[in-house]
């Protein structure tokens, strides 16, 4: 499991970024959550989650909140 922080969320389209403790910016989708809703999503939350290679980048899979 990867741990970060949500850096931006765009609400209206449903998707956001988060920075992982190594450095990088990491895609999710509001469909990659668990536990949780996008809705309930903070700028700055601290989450846990795996990371997937995309034809676009690394994107987040199975994102919560960090406990």
């Amino acid at each position: 499991m990867h741990k970060g922080k949500i850096n931006k969320l765009v609400r209206e389209r449903g998707f956001g970024f988060i920075d992982d403790t190594d450095g990088r910016q990491v895609f999710f989708h509001q469909s990659s959550l668990v536990g949780t809703t996008f809705a309930a999503l903070k700028g700055d939350e601290e989450v846990e989650f795996e990371v997937e290679n995309s034809d676009k980048g690394p994107r987040a899979t199975n994102v919560s909140i960090a406990k």
